[in-house]
């Protein structure tokens, strides 16, 4: 009986079959350096390399009949694995970092939202009750002019009033607005 040493792949493979640990440790000891040198060179993580490693050896321990001596040698054949497992998981990792940067953002701009919504709520209840309790004539004109978009001209001509007037009760009624926004305790209008 020739030695471990002096058998070929094909037949170490087919001792493979036969569940034989022995042929298996030697398939390892021939190629097992290559395998591992292959996928971490594509994957570019050691640890990762003998996870793929050891995947490919495990596969031809439980399917030695998918390789086939007439389409080439078990070096090949071993290494064609290897990259194509290695690929997969840099893909798979790839994938995997854009979904959790996805869901990472999506999860960002939610509570982004939610909490602006939340403020923009209070910010309107405060400036509502701000603006209502302004005296009608700064309360009319500050609406024509922030809320409708009209030009200091316009609300003069509208409320039919100088235009000298309508800045006056604009600028008043902004400073009793901010004094009662300050002290509703809606910061950032100091400004």
């Amino acid at each position: 009986m020739p030695s471990i040493d002096e058998v070929s792949d094909a037949q170490l493979v087919t001792s493979i079959a036969r569940y034989s640990e022995v042929a298996l440790a030697e398939v390892y000891r021939r190629h097992g350096g290559a395998v591992y040198g292959l996928a971490k060179r594509v994957l570019h993580n050691a640890s990762e390399a003998e996870d793929v490693a050891q995947e490919i050896f495990l596969r031809l321990w439980r399917q030695p009949e998918s390789f086939d001596p007439a389409r080439g040698s078990l070096r090949s054949y071993l290494l064609a694995q290897a990259h194509g497992r290695a690929v997969d998981a840099v893909r798979s990792s790839a994938a995997r970092r854009r979904r959790e940067a996805r869901d990472a953002m999506r999860t960002a701009q939610g509570a982004y939202d939610l909490e602006h919504e939340a403020w923009d709520l209070a910010v309107t209840d405060q400036v509502t009750s701000a603006l209502s309790a302004l005296p009608e004539a700064e309360r009319r004109a500050i609406e024509l002019a922030y809320f409708d978009g009209h030009t200091y001209r316009q609300v003069a001509t509208m409320l039919g009033q100088p235009e000298g007037t309508v800045k006056s009760r604009i600028r008043n009624g902004m400073r009793r607005m901010r004094a009662a926004l300050t002290d509703a305790g809606v910061r950032g209008v100091d400004a």
